[in-house]
């Protein structure tokens, strides 16, 4: 709690309940370096930071609700928790109360706004991870669980009956023997034109995971001249080409295993309350249509054949490097990289990332396991 309310204190300078900075780690994702002043002025109102507290909002939501099992004064701070999210999601979409909004209605996706000093602002409309990150922020409610604590449940129903806004936010599914509430910063319909994208093999789906940035700016490069100096975001889907924002710390293109992972995790979230019968195509105009837990398992089996050899025997992990390739020695041992070639898959940056490899052995078991229930 202490860190949460840190991060709302020194991040939403504002106090609109949007956020900004540095403080996501994604370096050179944009078009100006996030940690500095804007060479505009003005601000950055940043579409990934304010879905990340939003996804801290629910995670701490639901913690608090399994706490106050145990201790009744829990129940106060999962409503703390549900307010924020309920302020957040507000806030995306009408950003201090001047009807501006983090989705781009022309596009269908999520973008960083830029405010300038006269008062003007515009979509930076860059496709990146930073539209993807909103889907983070969903979780379910049963009734089983709520029914608990009348008091959570009084403030949600208070929010439902009086914010009209918000029930883009959230919806109800009754059974006859339960009542489901569905919390999320993505609704249906804007879920479908992310995932237009987001499955795109010429956008994010890469053949081994989501690419950082769309492969739509390979030809389309976003280009901002300011005072005479040109900013531009390239889809570079190795080592950065630019010293800028962390050097070769990149995410102009590259696949990244976390935030992979917890797009997974995100769409069986959207799969445990919107059930079999809500389908996409997958890939993007294939013809071939999937539940969303039939996609996280397409995504994870890309990911995972990352360290599979392939029918040459090589393994994409490894490139062009021929000694990891072939050399007896060496190539049944698997290194784990920081993040990966968007295009190939190819270990790129620093060799050590061994903190979560056991990510790939939990999608291993999702996709090799189980019959494919998300139980």
């Amino acid at each position: 709690m202490l860190n949460f309310t840190w991060w709302v204190n020194r991040k939403d300078e504002q106090g609109n309940n949007i956020f900004e900075g540095g403080f996501l780690g994604l370096d050179n994702i944009g078009v100006f370096d996030r940690s500095s002043k804007l060479p505009t002025g003005g601000h950055l109102e940043q579409s990934d930071a304010t879905s990340w507290m939003g996804m801290y909002c629910l995670n701490m939501m639901m913690i608090a609700l399994e706490l106050a099992k145990e201790n009744s004064v829990y129940e106060d701070v999962a409503s703390k928790f549900l307010e924020h999210f309920v302020y957040i999601s507000r806030a995306m979409n009408n950003i201090g109360g001047q009807g501006i909004e983090l989705w781009d209605r022309r596009d269908g996706f999520y973008y960083d706004v830029l405010h300038l000093p006269d008062g003007k602002s515009f979509p930076m409309r860059v496709r990146s991870m930073v539209g993807l990150i909103p889907l983070f922020a969903v979780e379910t409610l049963e009734s089983e669980l709520i029914d608990n604590f009348p008091g959570f449940k009084r403030r949600m129903q208070w929010f439902i009956d009086n914010l009209p806004e918000f029930s883009d936010f959230i919806e109800t599914q009754t059974t006859p023997t339960n009542v489901r509430r569905f919390l999320s910063l993505v609704n249906r319909s804007r879920l479908r034109s992310i995932l237009g994208y987001l499955l795109d093999e010429n956008e994010f789906f890469s053949p081994n995971g989501i690419r950082s940035l769309s492969r739509y700016h390979h030809n389309h490069p976003y280009i901002m001249t300011v005072d005479g100096v040109e900013h531009r975001v390239d889809y570079e889907p190795a080592e950065s080409q630019t010293s800028l924002f962390g050097g070769n710390s990149n995410w102009r293109g590259p696949v990244w295993f976390p935030v992979n992972f917890l797009i997974i995790e995100s769409l069986q979230k959207f799969h445990h309350f919107l059930g079999d019968d809500f389908v996409t195509e997958c890939p993007t105009r294939s013809g071939q249509t999937m539940n969303l837990w039939q996609v996280s398992l397409e995504l994870s089996r890309r990911l995972i054949e990352i360290f599979l050899q392939n029918q040459t025997g090589h393994r994409p992990l490894y490139g062009g490097t021929e000694k990891f390739q072939t050399d007896e020695n060496w190539r049944n041992y698997l290194l784990f990289y920081e993040y990966f070639h968007g295009e190939n898959g190819a270990g790129l940056g620093a060799s050590h990332q061994t903190g979560w490899t056991g990510l790939a052995a939990k999608l291993i078991s999702q996709v090799y396991g189980n019959s494919g229930s998300d139980d």
